[in-house]
């Protein structure tokens, strides 16, 4: 794959193939963790490290040990009684994705106490945020070779940043304003949210 490709694949997974607004996911730190934009900020920083190295550690279990593990049963027991090992993937990344969240937690808890207090239980909770596992996943599905996956997790991850900090800015600013007291609130965070994704769908025609 080229340059002009990985480009591709960079602008695609950030407008065409968003995460949040293509593939809906990680839809719960979106409306959980955006009414401030240096949090949002913070949340995205944290998703994209995660993401990141969740792809470049679950890439070669899956290649290294899940696979290899069923070739090896399949040398010595009969076809139709071989485990297929890679069942487990989803299992073990996830396990791989809880390990990489307490390693954010600890740095955060260290050197950026107050992001870590801003963000509070959702901070946790990207341990089960589907996007992560998504990208995992999806890298395996679409049999990407190691560098191109990390590519496209990096890639995903900007994408849920642009996301997360363009929806952030603007409750910011509709927090000043004079809202309908019946519209205050998740009301209004779902209109804007709907707003947005109707914005990136004008993205869509990128990828024809």
């Amino acid at each position: 794959m080229g340059i002009a490709q990985i480009l591709l694949l960079v602008l695609g997974a950030i407008l065409v193939n968003n995460v949040i607004f293509a593939q809906f996911l990680g839809i719960c730190p979106y409306l959980g963790v955006s009414k401030k934009l240096d949090t949002a900020l913070g949340m995205g920083f944290a998703v994209t490290f995660v993401m990141t190295l969740a792809v470049a550690v679950t890439w070669p279990i899956y290649y290294f040990v899940l696979n290899p593990a069923t070739s090896f049963f399949n040398a010595f027991m009969p076809p139709d009684a071989v485990p297929d090992l890679t069942y487990l993937a989803t299992l073990s990344f996830i396990l791989v994705i809880a390990s990489l969240v307490q390693l954010v937690e600890i740095v955060l808890r260290k050197v950026a106490k107050p992001l870590f207090d801003a963000l509070g239980i959702y901070l946790p909770l990207i341990t089960t945020n589907c996007a992560i596992l998504g990208m995992a996943l999806l890298s395996i599905q679409k049999e990407y070779n190691y560098p191109i996956s990390l590519v496209f997790a990096f890639g995903s991850a900007l994408g849920f940043i642009l996301a997360i900090v363009i929806f952030a800015g603007i409750r910011e600013r509709v927090e000043l304003m004079d809202v309908p007291k019946a519209m205050q609130g998740v009301p209004i965070a779902l209109v804007i949210a709907g707003i947005v994704a109707m914005a990136f769908m004008g993205f869509a025609g990128l990828g024809g």
